[in-house]
Protein backbone atom coordinates (compact mmCIF):
# COMPACT_ATOMS: atom_id res chain seq x y z
CA UNK A 1 0.00 0.00 0.00
CA UNK A 2 1.75 3.56 -1.32
CA UNK A 3 3.06 5.84 1.56
CA UNK A 4 2.77 9.73 1.17
CA UNK A 5 3.13 12.65 2.92
CA UNK A 6 -0.21 13.80 2.98
CA UNK A 7 -0.80 17.50 2.92
CA UNK A 8 -3.95 19.73 1.04
CA UNK A 9 -1.98 19.73 -1.84
CA UNK A 10 -0.79 16.13 -2.45
CA UNK A 11 -4.31 15.27 -1.23
CA UNK A 12 -6.10 16.58 -3.93
CA UNK A 13 -3.20 15.22 -6.24
CA UNK A 14 -3.63 11.68 -5.16
CA UNK A 15 -4.29 9.64 -8.07
CA UNK A 16 -7.76 7.92 -8.30
CA UNK A 17 -7.47 4.26 -8.94
CA UNK A 18 -8.97 2.68 -12.41
CA UNK A 19 -11.17 0.27 -10.27
CA UNK A 20 -11.57 -0.57 -6.49
CA UNK A 21 -10.23 1.81 -4.15
CA UNK A 22 -6.20 2.28 -2.84
CA UNK A 23 -5.59 3.88 0.87
CA UNK A 24 -2.60 6.32 0.88
CA UNK A 25 -0.84 6.00 4.42
CA UNK A 26 0.56 8.88 5.74
CA UNK A 27 4.15 8.75 6.33
CA UNK A 28 4.18 11.46 9.39
CA UNK A 29 1.76 9.58 11.49
CA UNK A 30 1.59 5.81 11.31
CA UNK A 31 -1.84 4.40 11.10
CA UNK A 32 -3.50 7.36 9.68
CA UNK A 33 -4.70 7.59 5.62
CA UNK A 34 -7.00 8.47 3.25
CA UNK A 35 -9.03 5.82 0.74
CA UNK A 36 -9.69 7.20 -2.80
CA UNK A 37 -12.15 5.13 -4.85
CA UNK A 38 -12.60 4.45 -8.47
CA UNK A 39 -15.05 7.28 -8.38
CA UNK A 40 -12.95 9.86 -6.72
CA UNK A 41 -13.84 10.02 -3.84
CA UNK A 42 -11.51 10.25 -0.89
CA UNK A 43 -12.18 8.82 2.96
CA UNK A 44 -9.94 9.43 5.90
CA UNK A 45 -9.25 6.16 7.46
CA UNK A 46 -7.20 5.03 10.34
CA UNK A 47 -6.03 1.62 11.55
CA UNK A 48 -4.87 0.09 14.58
CA UNK A 49 -4.51 -2.28 17.05
CA UNK A 50 -3.32 -5.92 17.52
CA UNK A 51 -6.05 -6.96 14.70
CA UNK A 52 -5.21 -4.04 12.21
CA UNK A 53 -9.02 -2.63 12.41
CA UNK A 54 -9.92 0.12 10.48
CA UNK A 55 -12.05 2.67 11.20
CA UNK A 56 -13.68 5.44 8.80
CA UNK A 57 -13.20 9.12 10.45
CA UNK A 58 -14.78 10.86 7.31
CA UNK A 59 -14.84 12.10 4.18
CA UNK A 60 -13.10 14.89 2.05
CA UNK A 61 -13.50 17.97 1.94
CA UNK A 62 -16.39 17.47 4.51
CA UNK A 63 -13.60 16.89 6.94
CA UNK A 64 -10.35 19.02 6.25
CA UNK A 65 -7.40 17.13 6.61
CA UNK A 66 -6.01 19.10 9.86
CA UNK A 67 -9.53 17.53 11.41
CA UNK A 68 -8.95 14.20 10.20
CA UNK A 69 -5.19 14.13 11.35
CA UNK A 70 -6.45 15.42 14.48
CA UNK A 71 -9.48 12.60 15.03
CA UNK A 72 -6.87 10.08 14.01
CA UNK A 73 -4.17 11.03 16.72
CA UNK A 74 -7.40 10.96 19.37
CA UNK A 75 -8.45 7.36 18.38
CA UNK A 76 -4.39 6.38 18.31
CA UNK A 77 -3.98 7.93 21.79
CA UNK A 78 -7.11 5.89 23.06
CA UNK A 79 -6.46 2.82 21.74
CA UNK A 80 -3.03 2.60 22.66
CA UNK A 81 -4.18 3.67 26.51
CA UNK A 82 -6.56 0.86 26.38
CA UNK A 83 -3.50 -1.55 25.93
CA UNK A 84 -1.69 0.21 28.12
CA UNK A 85 -3.94 -0.81 30.64
CA UNK A 86 -4.21 -4.22 29.94
CA UNK A 87 -0.24 -4.55 29.67
CA UNK A 88 2.74 -3.31 32.64
CA UNK A 89 4.81 -1.71 29.83
CA UNK A 90 4.58 0.72 27.42
CA UNK A 91 7.41 1.62 24.75
CA UNK A 92 9.09 5.33 24.38
CA UNK A 93 7.16 5.52 21.14
CA UNK A 94 3.87 4.87 22.62
CA UNK A 95 4.66 6.96 25.43
CA UNK A 96 5.06 10.34 23.15
CA UNK A 97 2.13 9.64 21.05
CA UNK A 98 0.43 9.81 24.13
CA UNK A 99 2.12 12.22 25.58
CA UNK A 100 1.05 14.83 22.46
CA UNK A 101 -2.52 13.59 22.35
CA UNK A 102 -3.45 14.23 25.66
CA UNK A 103 -1.04 16.64 27.43
CA UNK A 104 0.49 18.78 24.89
CA UNK A 105 -3.16 18.86 23.02
CA UNK A 106 -4.78 20.00 26.05
CA UNK A 107 -2.30 22.02 28.21
CA UNK A 108 0.15 23.28 25.42
CA UNK A 109 0.07 26.48 22.77
CA UNK A 110 -0.11 25.47 18.99
CA UNK A 111 3.41 26.53 18.84
CA UNK A 112 4.68 24.58 22.12
CA UNK A 113 2.97 21.04 21.21
CA UNK A 114 4.91 21.54 17.63
CA UNK A 115 8.24 22.35 18.95
CA UNK A 116 8.31 19.52 21.62
CA UNK A 117 6.81 17.34 19.30
CA UNK A 118 9.84 18.29 16.35
CA UNK A 119 12.62 17.86 19.09
CA UNK A 120 11.07 14.48 21.08
CA UNK A 121 11.12 12.94 17.93
CA UNK A 122 14.40 14.38 16.02
CA UNK A 123 16.54 13.25 19.19
CA UNK A 124 15.17 10.67 21.62
CA UNK A 125 12.50 8.92 19.27
CA UNK A 126 15.21 7.29 16.67
CA UNK A 127 17.20 6.01 19.80
CA UNK A 128 14.78 4.74 21.69
CA UNK A 129 11.22 4.20 19.91
CA UNK A 130 10.55 0.49 20.65
CA UNK A 131 12.28 0.45 24.42
CA UNK A 132 10.19 -0.36 27.20
CA UNK A 133 9.77 3.19 28.78
CA UNK A 134 10.88 2.39 32.22
CA UNK A 135 14.25 0.90 31.00
CA UNK A 136 15.37 4.18 29.81
CA UNK A 137 17.79 5.27 32.52
CA UNK A 138 19.81 8.67 33.31
CA UNK A 139 22.90 7.66 31.59
CA UNK A 140 20.96 6.97 28.24
CA UNK A 141 18.98 10.39 28.23
CA UNK A 142 22.51 12.26 28.99
CA UNK A 143 24.44 10.29 26.12
CA UNK A 144 21.75 11.96 23.92
CA UNK A 145 22.06 15.71 25.35
CA UNK A 146 26.01 15.46 25.06
CA UNK A 147 25.90 14.52 21.66
CA UNK A 148 23.89 18.03 21.25
CA UNK A 149 26.69 19.98 23.46
CA UNK A 150 27.91 21.97 20.33
CA UNK A 151 24.60 24.29 20.07
CA UNK A 152 23.97 24.18 24.19
CA UNK A 153 20.54 26.02 23.48
CA UNK A 154 19.48 23.42 21.56
CA UNK A 155 20.55 20.91 24.08
CA UNK A 156 18.92 22.79 26.33
CA UNK A 157 15.57 23.00 24.84
CA UNK A 158 15.62 18.50 24.18
CA UNK A 159 16.45 18.46 27.49
CA UNK A 160 13.52 20.30 28.98
CA UNK A 161 11.35 18.52 26.45
CA UNK A 162 12.11 15.09 27.33
CA UNK A 163 12.26 16.54 31.28
CA UNK A 164 8.19 16.79 30.71
CA UNK A 165 7.70 14.16 29.29
CA UNK A 166 9.03 11.34 31.56
CA UNK A 167 7.43 13.67 34.72
CA UNK A 168 4.17 13.50 32.44
CA UNK A 169 4.85 9.56 32.04
CA UNK A 170 5.53 9.49 36.41
CA UNK A 171 2.36 11.60 37.07
CA UNK A 172 0.14 8.72 35.39
CA UNK A 173 1.95 5.85 36.92
CA UNK A 174 3.66 4.78 34.29
CA UNK A 175 6.91 5.23 35.75
CA UNK A 176 8.16 5.06 39.63
CA UNK A 177 10.27 8.18 38.89
CA UNK A 178 11.42 9.96 35.65
CA UNK A 179 15.04 9.64 35.02
CA UNK A 180 15.83 13.30 34.82
CA UNK A 181 15.13 14.19 37.71
CA UNK A 182 18.52 15.49 39.56
CA UNK A 183 19.97 16.45 36.34
CA UNK A 184 21.09 19.89 35.47
CA UNK A 185 20.28 21.62 32.30
CA UNK A 186 23.10 20.25 30.04
CA UNK A 187 24.18 23.82 28.82
CA UNK A 188 25.07 26.95 30.59
CA UNK A 189 24.17 29.86 28.71
CA UNK A 190 25.69 33.41 28.35
CA UNK A 191 23.60 35.77 29.54
CA UNK A 192 21.36 37.65 27.15
CA UNK A 193 23.12 41.14 26.47
CA UNK A 194 24.64 41.00 22.90
CA UNK A 195 23.56 43.96 20.57
CA UNK A 196 24.18 44.53 16.96
CA UNK A 197 26.11 47.85 16.58
CA UNK A 198 25.17 49.99 13.96
CA UNK A 199 27.49 48.35 11.29
CA UNK A 200 26.74 44.65 12.27
CA UNK A 201 23.13 45.95 11.76
CA UNK A 202 23.68 47.13 7.91
CA UNK A 203 25.55 44.14 7.56
CA UNK A 204 22.66 41.52 8.34
CA UNK A 205 19.62 43.73 6.95
CA UNK A 206 21.62 43.56 3.67
CA UNK A 207 22.13 40.53 3.57
CA UNK A 208 18.68 39.18 4.44
CA UNK A 209 17.68 41.68 1.83
CA UNK A 210 19.13 39.08 -0.69
CA UNK A 211 18.86 36.16 1.01
CA UNK A 212 15.90 33.53 -0.05
CA UNK A 213 12.38 33.62 1.13
CA UNK A 214 11.13 32.56 3.30
CA UNK A 215 14.21 33.36 5.77
CA UNK A 216 15.46 36.31 4.36
CA UNK A 217 11.87 38.19 4.95
CA UNK A 218 11.61 36.99 8.32
CA UNK A 219 15.10 38.39 9.37
CA UNK A 220 14.24 41.45 7.56
CA UNK A 221 10.37 41.94 9.25
CA UNK A 222 12.42 41.56 12.47
CA UNK A 223 14.32 44.18 12.30
CA UNK A 224 11.73 46.11 11.11
CA UNK A 225 9.16 45.35 13.86
CA UNK A 226 10.91 43.87 16.65
CA UNK A 227 8.84 40.97 17.51
CA UNK A 228 9.80 37.85 18.15
CA UNK A 229 10.67 34.85 15.99
CA UNK A 230 7.77 32.73 16.32
CA UNK A 231 5.20 35.94 15.74
CA UNK A 232 6.73 36.61 12.65
CA UNK A 233 7.20 33.07 11.28
CA UNK A 234 3.85 32.54 11.98
CA UNK A 235 2.37 35.14 10.39
CA UNK A 236 -1.34 34.47 8.81
CA UNK A 237 -2.59 37.00 5.47
CA UNK A 238 -5.60 37.41 7.23
CA UNK A 239 -3.01 38.98 10.21
CA UNK A 240 -2.34 42.24 7.69
CA UNK A 241 -4.60 45.17 7.22
CA UNK A 242 -3.36 46.91 4.19
CA UNK A 243 -5.59 49.23 4.18
CA UNK A 244 -4.64 50.85 7.80
CA UNK A 245 -1.06 49.01 7.85
CA UNK A 246 -1.02 47.24 11.13
CA UNK A 247 -0.53 43.57 11.79
CA UNK A 248 -2.52 42.02 14.21
CA UNK A 249 -0.98 39.43 16.24
CA UNK A 250 -3.81 37.07 18.05
CA UNK A 251 -3.13 36.01 22.08
CA UNK A 252 -2.88 32.31 20.63
CA UNK A 253 0.70 33.81 19.19
CA UNK A 254 2.43 35.68 21.57
CA UNK A 255 4.04 34.34 24.49
CA UNK A 256 2.45 36.80 27.00
CA UNK A 257 -0.92 35.23 25.49
CA UNK A 258 -2.35 38.77 24.89
CA UNK A 259 -2.97 39.75 21.49
CA UNK A 260 -1.31 42.49 19.69
CA UNK A 261 -1.69 45.20 17.56
CA UNK A 262 0.75 47.25 15.92
CA UNK A 263 1.73 49.45 13.25
CA UNK A 264 4.09 48.83 10.51
CA UNK A 265 5.76 51.15 8.25
CA UNK A 266 6.71 51.75 4.44
CA UNK A 267 10.06 49.49 4.54
CA UNK A 268 8.00 46.55 5.73
CA UNK A 269 4.71 47.10 3.39
CA UNK A 270 7.61 46.63 0.44
CA UNK A 271 8.92 43.12 2.41
CA UNK A 272 5.37 42.27 2.77
CA UNK A 273 4.55 43.27 -0.57
CA UNK A 274 7.18 40.98 -2.56
CA UNK A 275 6.60 37.73 -0.47
CA UNK A 276 5.21 35.24 -2.92
CA UNK A 277 2.17 33.82 -2.08
CA UNK A 278 2.81 30.32 -1.88
CA UNK A 279 -0.43 29.65 0.60
CA UNK A 280 -3.41 31.04 1.06
CA UNK A 281 -3.12 31.33 4.89
CA UNK A 282 0.31 31.58 6.07
CA UNK A 283 2.90 34.04 4.93
CA UNK A 284 6.28 31.39 5.79
CA UNK A 285 4.09 28.11 5.20
CA UNK A 286 6.75 24.56 6.40
CA UNK A 287 8.21 22.92 3.52
CA UNK A 288 5.78 20.48 2.51
CA UNK A 289 3.34 20.47 4.76
CA UNK A 290 0.91 23.63 4.95
CA UNK A 291 -0.86 23.07 7.96
CA UNK A 292 2.58 23.93 10.29
CA UNK A 293 4.32 27.41 9.69
CA UNK A 294 8.44 27.69 9.36
CA UNK A 295 10.66 25.48 10.76
CA UNK A 296 13.86 25.64 9.31
CA UNK A 297 15.78 28.30 11.44
CA UNK A 298 18.78 26.23 12.30
CA UNK A 299 19.79 25.19 8.84
CA UNK A 300 19.12 29.03 7.18
CA UNK A 301 20.72 30.53 10.16
CA UNK A 302 23.72 28.78 9.37
CA UNK A 303 23.80 29.30 5.96
CA UNK A 304 23.13 33.40 6.56
CA UNK A 305 26.07 33.73 9.23
CA UNK A 306 28.43 31.71 6.39
CA UNK A 307 27.30 35.03 4.21
CA UNK A 308 27.45 37.74 7.11
CA UNK A 309 30.42 36.88 9.30
CA UNK A 310 30.39 38.85 12.07
CA UNK A 311 30.22 37.68 15.83
CA UNK A 312 28.09 34.93 16.73
CA UNK A 313 24.43 36.36 17.27
CA UNK A 314 20.43 35.17 17.67
CA UNK A 315 17.26 36.25 15.97
CA UNK A 316 16.65 37.12 19.63
CA UNK A 317 19.52 39.69 19.41
CA UNK A 318 17.48 41.56 16.89
CA UNK A 319 14.66 42.24 19.18
CA UNK A 320 16.67 43.76 21.87
CA UNK A 321 18.66 45.71 19.56
CA UNK A 322 15.56 47.41 18.31
CA UNK A 323 14.37 48.11 21.61
CA UNK A 324 18.21 49.84 22.50
CA UNK A 325 17.96 51.79 19.53
CA UNK A 326 14.32 53.08 19.45
CA UNK A 327 15.44 54.19 23.03
CA UNK A 328 18.42 56.39 21.76
CA UNK A 329 15.86 57.87 19.31
CA UNK A 330 14.22 59.33 21.68
CA UNK A 331 11.31 56.98 22.08
CA UNK A 332 9.32 56.35 25.65
CA UNK A 333 9.57 53.88 27.27
CA UNK A 334 6.09 52.61 27.20
CA UNK A 335 5.59 53.31 23.52
CA UNK A 336 8.51 51.02 23.33
CA UNK A 337 6.91 48.29 25.67
CA UNK A 338 3.54 48.60 24.01
CA UNK A 339 5.20 48.29 20.74
CA UNK A 340 7.33 44.93 21.39
CA UNK A 341 4.00 43.62 23.50
CA UNK A 342 5.53 43.43 27.21
CA UNK A 343 3.92 42.58 29.67
CA UNK A 344 5.28 44.44 32.78
CA UNK A 345 7.06 47.74 32.66
CA UNK A 346 6.08 51.52 32.99
CA UNK A 347 2.55 50.96 32.35
CA UNK A 348 1.33 47.87 34.63
CA UNK A 349 -0.92 46.65 37.38
CA UNK A 350 -4.30 48.93 37.48
CA UNK A 351 -2.85 51.40 35.53
CA UNK A 352 -2.30 49.00 32.59
CA UNK A 353 -6.22 47.59 33.01
CA UNK A 354 -7.49 51.51 33.31
CA UNK A 355 -5.02 52.20 30.24
CA UNK A 356 -7.35 51.80 27.10
CA UNK A 357 -5.09 54.04 25.24
CA UNK A 358 -3.70 52.20 21.85
CA UNK A 359 -0.47 54.38 21.03
CA UNK A 360 -0.93 53.58 17.64
CA UNK A 361 0.74 57.11 16.35
CA UNK A 362 3.04 57.05 19.05
CA UNK A 363 4.25 53.60 17.25
CA UNK A 364 3.49 55.15 14.39
CA UNK A 365 6.61 57.47 14.86
CA UNK A 366 8.70 55.51 16.77
CA UNK A 367 9.08 52.86 13.88
CA UNK A 368 9.50 55.79 10.64
CA UNK A 369 12.02 56.87 12.74
CA UNK A 370 13.72 53.71 13.00
CA UNK A 371 13.44 52.51 9.43
CA UNK A 372 14.69 56.32 8.84
CA UNK A 373 17.83 55.66 10.33
CA UNK A 374 17.65 51.80 8.89
CA UNK A 375 17.77 53.49 5.54
CA UNK A 376 20.75 55.86 6.59
CA UNK A 377 22.92 52.53 7.63
CA UNK A 378 22.63 50.63 4.58
CA UNK A 379 22.74 53.51 2.23
CA UNK A 380 25.80 53.28 -0.10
Amino acid sequence: MPKTHLTDLTLKHLLVPERGQTTYWDDALSGFGVRVSQGGGKTFTVMFGDDRRRVTIGRYPILSLSEARGAAKRLLAEATLKRVEKTPSLTFAEAVELFLATHCAQKNRTSTRDETERLLRRHFLPVFEDRPLASITKHDVSSILDGLLARPSGANHAFAAIRVLLRWATRRGYLTHSPCEGMAQPARLASRERMLTDMELAAVLTTAKGFAWPFGPIVVLLILTGQRRSEIGGLRWDYIDEQQQTMTLPASLTKNNRAHVFPYGSMCREVLTGIPKVDDVYLFPARGNREHTYAGWGKAKRTFDALCPIAPWTLHDLRRTVATNLAALGTPPHVTERLLNHVSGTVSGVAAIYNRHAYMSEMRQALDAWERKLISLTAS
